[in-house]
């Protein structure tokens, strides 16, 4: 039986490797320090990493900071038995440096949880903001050459009604005063460490701005608005829309993220 005989996902992680090929020899013998990689975000980088890993015969590591090793276990024991993967629990914001050097740190963790924002802002600001420190601090330490953050489309703030497609450069933000903006300053702050660590350390920092997907492993249960459609479907309906039904919004599908 062979990898593609047991995983669901094959289709879309050759998609993922056609398109990344070239960019893989670098990581050859190398070792990666993953943040998050039991998310949403995580879980298709570490199924991407195995799969390249295993197809290519890179002879990679990847270390992967979690808050539940056993809950990540359960929930993808796919993943947690891969002998190319390591877990070692930890809080983003505090984690006990491992004794080890890594090429390359991702930095995908952190609460993208609407009720934590509207309850917690403060906890919510916190992790964000201290966790990429934390990280960038992790990356300095362990001689990595490269650091990716996993930031927000959340930093642009409120869409203007006359804006059709928010450039990248555009300079709108999240309203300051307002605490629901925790997220969204807070990312806008890690984007900020990240400029500085390249500017005054030297780390080459790269910025993913990441928002609205669709595809296997999104939960159904969150505040992500097509989860809940599709679970709604799935249980016969109705489907709720909490709106007027004039907004429009595409989705980047998983295996295009990855």
């Amino acid at each position: 039986m062979t990898s593609r005989d047991v995983n669901p996902l094959a289709d879309d992680l050759d998609l993922v490797l056609t398109h990344t090929k070239g960019l893989w020899e670098e990581l050859r013998g190398q070792k990666i320090f993953i943040t998050g990689g039991t998310g949403f975000f995580g879980v298709w980088l570490l199924e991407s990493f195995v799969w390249a890993n295993e197809h290519l015969n890179l002879k990679a590591e990847a270390l992967v900071l979690t808050r539940d090793i056993e809950k990540f276990a359960q929930k993808s024991p796919q993943l947690a038995k891969k002998s190319c993967l390591r877990f070692i629990a930890g809080d983003i914001r505090d984690f006990a440096f491992p004794s080890e050097q890594f090429a390359f740190v991702i930095h995908a963790a952190t609460d993208a949880s609407a009720k934590l924002n509207d309850e917690n802002p403060l906890l919510m600001l916190a992790t964000v903001v201290e966790g990429t420190r934390r990280a960038l601090d992790f990356a300095v330490h362990c001689g990595a050459k490269k650091f990716l953050l996993a930031s927000s489309g959340a930093v642009y703030g409120s869409q203007p009604q006359d804006l059709v497609h928010v450039p990248e450069e555009f300079s709108g933000g999240p309203n300051q005063s307002d605490p629901r903006s925790a997220y969204g300053e807070g990312k806008r702050m890690a984007e900020l460490l990240c400029a500085i660590y390249a500017k005054q350390i030297g780390i080459e920092a790269k910025i993913a701005r990441c928002f609205a997907f669709v595809g296997p492993h999104l939960p159904l249960d969150s505040h992500f608005a097509i989860g809940n459609f599709i679970r709604d479907a799935m249980s016969g309906g109705p489907i709720l829309i909490k709106g007027d039904g004039t907004p429009e919004r595409s989705y980047l599908y998983a295996a295009d993220l990855a």
